[in-house]
């Protein structure tokens, strides 16, 4: 899987597309994402102004798939 940080851009319609999942529950530790092009970004919700890792959309659903799935739980 390849994946690069990008910087994010800071005009408002760039603040305005980022989203937290919607079972954060006001959780300080968040990621925020953001579908563009084709692509997925996604970055840290403490540090809006900071780096992104963008992932091509395709990336990104596969490891949702993963996730929902339990293929990362710590369960033996």
């Amino acid at each position: 899987m390849t994946s690069r940080v990008s910087p994010v851009r800071h005009d408002r319609s760039a603040r305005s597309s980022w989203f937290k999942s919607t079972r954060s529950a006001g959780n300080s530790s968040c990621v925020e994402v953001r579908f563009v092009s084709g692509e997925a970004g996604v970055r840290d919700s403490k540090n809006p102004r900071g780096p992104a890792l963008v992932f091509a959309s395709s990336q990104w659903s596969g490891f949702v798939g993963n996730v929902r799935r339990g293929s990362f739980d710590d369960t033996p």
